[in-house]
Protein backbone atom coordinates (compact mmCIF):
# COMPACT_ATOMS: atom_id res chain seq x y z
CA UNK A 1 0.00 0.00 0.00
CA UNK A 2 1.33 3.41 -0.96
CA UNK A 3 1.99 5.64 2.03
CA UNK A 4 0.87 9.25 1.81
CA UNK A 5 2.97 11.94 3.42
CA UNK A 6 0.86 14.07 5.71
CA UNK A 7 1.45 17.81 5.76
CA UNK A 8 0.84 20.26 8.55
CA UNK A 9 -1.51 23.18 8.11
CA UNK A 10 0.71 26.04 6.88
CA UNK A 11 -1.03 28.75 8.94
CA UNK A 12 -1.39 28.44 12.69
CA UNK A 13 -4.83 27.22 13.71
CA UNK A 14 -6.11 28.55 17.04
CA UNK A 15 -7.07 26.05 19.71
CA UNK A 16 -10.71 27.02 19.12
CA UNK A 17 -11.07 27.88 15.41
CA UNK A 18 -14.86 28.05 15.67
CA UNK A 19 -17.49 28.30 18.38
CA UNK A 20 -21.15 28.97 19.04
CA UNK A 21 -22.06 31.12 22.03
CA UNK A 22 -25.72 31.26 23.05
CA UNK A 23 -26.48 30.89 19.35
CA UNK A 24 -30.04 31.38 18.12
CA UNK A 25 -31.02 31.00 14.46
CA UNK A 26 -34.47 31.66 12.98
CA UNK A 27 -35.54 30.53 9.53
CA UNK A 28 -38.95 31.21 8.03
CA UNK A 29 -40.14 32.65 11.32
CA UNK A 30 -39.23 29.46 13.19
CA UNK A 31 -36.59 29.00 15.87
CA UNK A 32 -34.17 26.40 14.50
CA UNK A 33 -31.32 26.79 17.01
CA UNK A 34 -32.06 27.80 20.58
CA UNK A 35 -29.18 28.90 22.75
CA UNK A 36 -26.46 26.58 21.43
CA UNK A 37 -23.02 26.69 23.07
CA UNK A 38 -20.31 24.66 21.36
CA UNK A 39 -16.52 24.78 21.03
CA UNK A 40 -14.81 23.42 17.93
CA UNK A 41 -11.27 22.33 18.78
CA UNK A 42 -8.18 22.02 16.62
CA UNK A 43 -6.88 18.48 16.20
CA UNK A 44 -10.29 16.96 16.83
CA UNK A 45 -13.18 15.38 14.93
CA UNK A 46 -16.51 16.64 16.24
CA UNK A 47 -19.64 14.94 14.93
CA UNK A 48 -23.11 16.46 14.98
CA UNK A 49 -25.86 13.86 15.28
CA UNK A 50 -29.57 13.92 15.97
CA UNK A 51 -32.93 13.32 14.31
CA UNK A 52 -34.20 15.09 11.22
CA UNK A 53 -34.97 18.73 11.94
CA UNK A 54 -32.80 18.87 15.06
CA UNK A 55 -30.69 21.74 13.65
CA UNK A 56 -27.47 19.95 12.64
CA UNK A 57 -27.09 21.47 9.17
CA UNK A 58 -28.20 24.86 10.46
CA UNK A 59 -25.52 24.77 13.14
CA UNK A 60 -22.89 23.82 10.57
CA UNK A 61 -23.97 26.69 8.29
CA UNK A 62 -23.85 29.14 11.19
CA UNK A 63 -20.36 27.99 12.20
CA UNK A 64 -19.22 28.45 8.60
CA UNK A 65 -20.46 32.03 8.52
CA UNK A 66 -23.00 31.25 5.80
CA UNK A 67 -26.02 31.76 8.04
CA UNK A 68 -26.34 34.81 10.33
CA UNK A 69 -27.54 34.30 13.91
CA UNK A 70 -30.69 35.92 15.20
CA UNK A 71 -28.83 36.40 18.48
CA UNK A 72 -25.74 35.08 20.18
CA UNK A 73 -22.50 34.59 18.29
CA UNK A 74 -20.90 32.27 15.77
CA UNK A 75 -17.13 32.73 16.01
CA UNK A 76 -14.45 32.01 13.43
CA UNK A 77 -10.86 32.42 14.58
CA UNK A 78 -12.20 34.09 17.77
CA UNK A 79 -14.06 36.79 15.83
CA UNK A 80 -17.71 36.92 14.79
CA UNK A 81 -17.85 35.05 11.49
CA UNK A 82 -19.58 37.96 9.76
CA UNK A 83 -16.56 40.22 10.38
CA UNK A 84 -14.35 38.25 7.99
CA UNK A 85 -14.33 39.02 4.30
CA UNK A 86 -15.45 36.19 1.98
CA UNK A 87 -11.84 35.63 0.93
CA UNK A 88 -10.51 35.53 4.50
CA UNK A 89 -13.33 33.17 5.43
CA UNK A 90 -12.46 30.84 2.53
CA UNK A 91 -8.84 30.75 3.68
CA UNK A 92 -9.89 29.58 7.13
CA UNK A 93 -12.71 27.14 6.56
CA UNK A 94 -13.82 24.74 3.84
CA UNK A 95 -17.44 23.58 3.60
CA UNK A 96 -19.03 20.54 2.00
CA UNK A 97 -22.81 21.18 1.80
CA UNK A 98 -25.42 18.46 1.45
CA UNK A 99 -26.34 19.50 -2.09
CA UNK A 100 -23.73 20.11 -4.77
CA UNK A 101 -24.37 21.00 -8.38
CA UNK A 102 -21.92 21.51 -11.23
CA UNK A 103 -23.82 22.45 -14.38
CA UNK A 104 -20.91 22.74 -16.79
CA UNK A 105 -18.83 19.79 -17.99
CA UNK A 106 -15.74 20.44 -15.88
CA UNK A 107 -13.45 17.51 -15.29
CA UNK A 108 -13.13 16.14 -11.79
CA UNK A 109 -9.62 17.55 -11.56
CA UNK A 110 -10.90 20.99 -12.52
CA UNK A 111 -13.63 20.78 -9.87
CA UNK A 112 -11.10 19.75 -7.23
CA UNK A 113 -8.83 22.57 -8.38
CA UNK A 114 -11.60 25.07 -7.60
CA UNK A 115 -10.80 24.48 -3.96
CA UNK A 116 -7.47 26.24 -4.52
CA UNK A 117 -9.10 29.51 -5.63
CA UNK A 118 -8.71 31.29 -2.25
CA UNK A 119 -4.93 30.95 -2.53
CA UNK A 120 -4.56 32.48 -6.00
CA UNK A 121 -1.85 35.14 -5.99
CA UNK A 122 -0.33 33.92 -2.71
CA UNK A 123 2.79 31.87 -1.98
CA UNK A 124 0.53 28.88 -1.34
CA UNK A 125 -0.56 28.81 -4.98
CA UNK A 126 2.80 27.17 -5.69
CA UNK A 127 1.41 24.07 -3.94
CA UNK A 128 -1.74 23.83 -6.08
CA UNK A 129 -0.70 20.77 -8.08
CA UNK A 130 0.54 18.91 -5.00
CA UNK A 131 -2.59 19.68 -2.98
CA UNK A 132 -4.90 18.65 -5.83
CA UNK A 133 -3.01 15.39 -6.33
CA UNK A 134 -3.10 14.69 -2.59
CA UNK A 135 -6.85 15.38 -2.41
CA UNK A 136 -7.56 13.08 -5.36
CA UNK A 137 -5.50 10.33 -3.74
CA UNK A 138 -7.12 10.69 -0.31
CA UNK A 139 -10.61 10.38 -1.75
CA UNK A 140 -9.81 7.65 -4.31
CA UNK A 141 -10.92 9.88 -7.17
CA UNK A 142 -7.68 9.60 -9.18
CA UNK A 143 -9.08 6.94 -11.58
CA UNK A 144 -11.70 9.34 -12.92
CA UNK A 145 -9.88 12.66 -12.52
CA UNK A 146 -10.18 13.42 -16.25
CA UNK A 147 -13.85 12.49 -16.56
CA UNK A 148 -16.54 15.14 -16.65
CA UNK A 149 -18.09 15.68 -13.25
CA UNK A 150 -21.58 15.46 -14.75
CA UNK A 151 -20.88 11.91 -16.01
CA UNK A 152 -20.24 10.52 -12.52
CA UNK A 153 -22.52 8.55 -10.25
CA UNK A 154 -23.89 10.26 -7.16
CA UNK A 155 -21.30 8.60 -4.93
CA UNK A 156 -18.44 9.51 -7.25
CA UNK A 157 -19.62 13.12 -7.33
CA UNK A 158 -19.75 13.16 -3.53
CA UNK A 159 -16.14 11.99 -3.33
CA UNK A 160 -15.04 14.58 -5.90
CA UNK A 161 -16.64 17.36 -3.87
CA UNK A 162 -14.96 16.04 -0.74
CA UNK A 163 -11.66 16.18 -2.64
CA UNK A 164 -12.34 19.84 -3.46
CA UNK A 165 -12.75 20.57 0.25
CA UNK A 166 -9.54 18.71 1.12
CA UNK A 167 -7.63 20.58 -1.60
CA UNK A 168 -8.72 23.90 -0.12
CA UNK A 169 -6.27 23.14 2.70
CA UNK A 170 -7.90 25.07 5.53
CA UNK A 171 -7.64 24.77 9.28
CA UNK A 172 -11.38 24.17 9.74
CA UNK A 173 -13.26 21.56 7.70
CA UNK A 174 -17.07 21.44 7.84
CA UNK A 175 -18.82 18.45 6.25
CA UNK A 176 -22.60 18.11 5.97
CA UNK A 177 -23.62 14.45 5.54
CA UNK A 178 -20.62 13.55 3.35
CA UNK A 179 -21.39 9.82 3.51
CA UNK A 180 -25.06 9.97 2.44
CA UNK A 181 -24.42 8.77 -1.14
CA UNK A 182 -21.47 6.50 -0.39
CA UNK A 183 -21.09 2.75 -0.19
CA UNK A 184 -19.74 1.05 2.92
CA UNK A 185 -16.09 1.17 1.86
CA UNK A 186 -16.17 4.88 1.12
CA UNK A 187 -18.13 5.72 4.25
CA UNK A 188 -15.25 4.24 6.20
CA UNK A 189 -12.76 6.08 3.97
CA UNK A 190 -14.41 9.40 4.91
CA UNK A 191 -14.05 8.54 8.59
CA UNK A 192 -10.37 7.74 8.18
CA UNK A 193 -9.71 10.91 6.20
CA UNK A 194 -11.39 12.99 8.90
CA UNK A 195 -9.04 11.46 11.43
CA UNK A 196 -6.07 12.23 9.17
CA UNK A 197 -7.10 15.86 8.83
CA UNK A 198 -7.47 16.19 12.60
CA UNK A 199 -4.05 14.58 13.12
CA UNK A 200 -2.58 17.34 10.96
CA UNK A 201 -3.89 19.93 13.41
CA UNK A 202 -7.14 20.84 11.69
CA UNK A 203 -10.59 20.95 13.26
CA UNK A 204 -13.19 18.76 11.58
CA UNK A 205 -16.94 19.06 12.12
CA UNK A 206 -19.07 16.41 10.42
CA UNK A 207 -22.85 15.99 10.31
CA UNK A 208 -23.78 12.31 10.31
CA UNK A 209 -26.88 10.17 10.60
CA UNK A 210 -24.92 6.95 11.09
CA UNK A 211 -24.42 6.85 14.84
CA UNK A 212 -21.94 3.97 14.69
CA UNK A 213 -19.77 5.78 12.13
CA UNK A 214 -19.83 8.92 14.26
CA UNK A 215 -18.85 6.93 17.35
CA UNK A 216 -16.00 5.15 15.59
CA UNK A 217 -14.23 8.23 14.23
CA UNK A 218 -15.18 11.14 16.51
CA UNK A 219 -13.35 12.56 19.49
CA UNK A 220 -16.56 14.24 20.61
CA UNK A 221 -20.18 13.99 19.55
CA UNK A 222 -22.80 16.71 19.96
CA UNK A 223 -26.30 15.25 20.10
CA UNK A 224 -28.89 17.79 18.95
CA UNK A 225 -32.59 17.72 19.70
CA UNK A 226 -35.14 20.41 18.86
CA UNK A 227 -32.51 23.05 18.25
CA UNK A 228 -30.58 22.45 21.44
CA UNK A 229 -27.61 20.30 22.41
CA UNK A 230 -28.90 17.43 24.49
CA UNK A 231 -25.39 16.16 25.26
CA UNK A 232 -21.84 16.71 24.09
CA UNK A 233 -18.73 14.72 24.89
CA UNK A 234 -16.94 11.50 23.97
CA UNK A 235 -19.35 9.15 22.17
CA UNK A 236 -19.05 6.58 24.96
CA UNK A 237 -20.51 9.16 27.36
CA UNK A 238 -23.12 10.64 25.03
CA UNK A 239 -24.48 7.33 23.73
CA UNK A 240 -26.77 5.89 26.36
CA UNK A 241 -29.80 3.82 25.46
CA UNK A 242 -32.13 6.04 27.48
CA UNK A 243 -30.84 9.30 26.01
CA UNK A 244 -30.81 8.11 22.41
CA UNK A 245 -34.19 6.46 22.80
CA UNK A 246 -35.69 9.71 24.09
CA UNK A 247 -34.09 11.97 21.46
CA UNK A 248 -34.86 9.72 18.49
CA UNK A 249 -38.16 8.43 19.90
CA UNK A 250 -36.97 4.95 19.05
CA UNK A 251 -35.89 2.29 21.57
CA UNK A 252 -32.28 1.23 21.10
CA UNK A 253 -29.65 -0.90 22.75
CA UNK A 254 -26.05 0.21 23.09
CA UNK A 255 -23.12 -2.17 23.25
CA UNK A 256 -19.45 -1.79 22.32
CA UNK A 257 -17.25 -2.91 19.46
CA UNK A 258 -15.03 -5.70 20.83
CA UNK A 259 -12.01 -4.43 18.86
CA UNK A 260 -12.21 -0.64 19.20
CA UNK A 261 -14.44 -0.19 22.25
CA UNK A 262 -16.57 2.33 20.34
CA UNK A 263 -20.28 2.24 21.19
CA UNK A 264 -22.63 0.55 18.73
CA UNK A 265 -26.30 1.39 18.51
CA UNK A 266 -28.97 -1.13 17.50
CA UNK A 267 -32.65 -0.21 17.10
CA UNK A 268 -35.09 -2.38 19.00
CA UNK A 269 -37.22 -3.78 16.18
CA UNK A 270 -40.71 -5.17 16.52
CA UNK A 271 -41.41 -6.97 13.27
CA UNK A 272 -45.01 -8.11 12.87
Amino acid sequence: MRLRRQHRVPDAVPDRPAAAEDLHVRLGGKDILRGVDLDVRAGEVLSLVGPNGAGKSTLLAALSGDLPPASGRALLWDRPAAEWSPLDTARRRAVLPQAHRVSFPFTVREVVGMGRAPWAGTDRAAHDDARIADALARTETEPFAQRHFTSLSGGEQARAMLARVVAQDTGLVLLDEPTAALDLRHQELVGRRCRELAAEGRAVVIVLHDLDLAAAYSDRTALLAEGRIAACGPPAEVYTADRLGEVYRQPVTVDHDPDTGAPRVTPVRRIC
